[in-house]
């Protein structure tokens, strides 16, 4: 049983025959309206801390503190996605990140820096963002509907980016102009868009696969598909690689912009480099479910990766602001279409019921893994330069595209 709707069909599996149906449009629109302000918030947050500390070390931090809950916690989100009613969670969780938004904000209106209680806030905000984002897309079946899943894949992830390209864009003029207290209030703001865009649809009942099994048992469950299933290891696996060795460019960009770009992390430039890495990001998960609806996204994966590492090897060396606009669209596009084409080929590999469990586990090694990576950049850019860490990570992705065979007639080697 789904929530989808009955309209005018479309060619099966298209972003246009996603769209179609109405409770997805609602909640696509509200989340994309909220991730707006959270994307404000992710990009002045990175640019505040860099500005106040000129820590390469200390943005690893913050990140680690931000997105590490994934690898801690997104196991057990994905558990509670599978076990309990995924729009209360969602809603609930929601309301949360509100609520520690404002207080982000207030920590961040007084003189100087707390570092501290920036972290701690940041890492409850990881927490809820570890439950919210299984939970989330473990939904998205149920507002589409098996057979559009991959067009719902695709526009997620655009409107994902999509918010990354008008988010960083009004974040970075709001903190150049007016601080970043303002921005983080306003983010906490938004989420009341998602809140009550989940609140006006219904949602199917979760099918409870692990009834009689114990909490350990239920969140094993995703290992043990993983290990099952050749596509599923295969995604996962090089999901991890890519997060950790190819993307730390991503939380350092104020340090990049700063170090190779002569771009201030605190100016409205900024802002818009980061949002020409989102406008390409968009238009990545965009051409999955429009241009290259009927490629197979085992193809896209790998010719994807590769794509990518030339364009990062090239942008890695830019020393000049305005190619590097250009560039860093270039960069955002294999990035994301990639990412879309690889978590499109999991999902259609998952029943309704284990997708939480297994897409937790996604969370954690797309989202959970980055800041490790982070954690371990920081301090190399600080002691070397930005190129000695992101130029290797290029020729890694590279590498990946060739091993990165996610077709199901490979046999699983055990």
């Amino acid at each position: 049983m789904t929530a989808v709707d009955d309209e005018q069909p479309a060619r099966s599996g298209t972003a246009m025959a996603a769209l179609r149906q109405g409770t997805f449009r609602r909640v696509y629109t509200g989340a994309f309206l909220s991730n707006i302000g959270t994307w404000m918030q992710n990009v002045v947050l990175g640019a505040y801390v860099y500005d106040q500390t000129r820590s390469s070390s200390f943005v690893g931090l913050v990140l680690f503190a931000q997105l590490g809950p994934m690898l801690l916690f997104s196991i057990v989100g994905g558990m509670l996605a599978d076990t309990f009613d995924r729009r209360r969670l969602l809603v609930t969780v929601s309301a949360t990140q509100a609520v520690l938004s404002f207080a982000l904000a207030f920590v961040v209106s007084g003189d100087g820096i707390d570092r501290w209680a920036i972290v701690g806030v940041v890492f409850l905000m990881g927490v809820g963002q570890s439950v919210f984002a299984p939970t989330y897309s473990a939904v998205l079946p149920d507002l589409v509907g098996p057979g559009n899943l991959a067009g719902a894949i695709s526009l997620n992830s655009a409107q994902m980016n999509g918010s990354r390209v008008i988010g960083p864009a009004i974040g970075g003029l709001l903190f150049a102009q007016y601080g970043a207290s303002l921005v983080f209030s306003l983010n906490a703001i938004t989420y009341v868009f998602v809140i009550g865009a989940l609140l006006s649809v219904t949602l199917p009942d979760v099918e409870n696969s692990g009834a009689g099994e114990s909490r350990l048992h239920r969140i094993a469950l995703g290992f043990r598909i993983a290990r099952n299933r050749f596509p599923v290891g295969r995604c996962l696996v090089t999901m991890v690689v890519f997060s950790f060795l190819c993307l730390p460019f991503i939380g350092q960009m104020p340090v990049v912009a700063d170090r190779n770009l002569d771009i201030a992390a605190r100016s409205t430039a900024y802002g818009w480099l980061y949002a020409c890495f989102g406008l390409g990001a968009m238009l990545g998960a965009l051409s999955v479910g429009t241009i290259f609806a009927n490629t197979p996204k085992e193809t896209l994966v790998r010719a994807g990766m590769v794509a990518f590492g030339v364009s990062l090897a090239a942008f890695s060396w830019l020393r000049a602001p305005a190619p590097a606009f250009v560039l860093i669209v270039v960069v955002g596009f294999f990035y994301f279409a990639t990412v879309t084409a690889l978590s499109t080929v999991l999902q259609l590999h998952l029943a309704g019921n284990e997708r939480g469990r297994v897409m937790a586990l996604w969370m954690m090694a797309f989202g959970g893994t980055v800041p490790l990576g982070n954690l371990v950049a920081g301090p190399l850019i600080d002691a070397t330069s930005v190129t000695t860490v992101v130029f290797p990570g290029a020729i890694i992705a590279i590498a990946l595209g060739l091993w990165a065979d996610t077709r199901t007639d490979r046999p699983y080697a055990h």
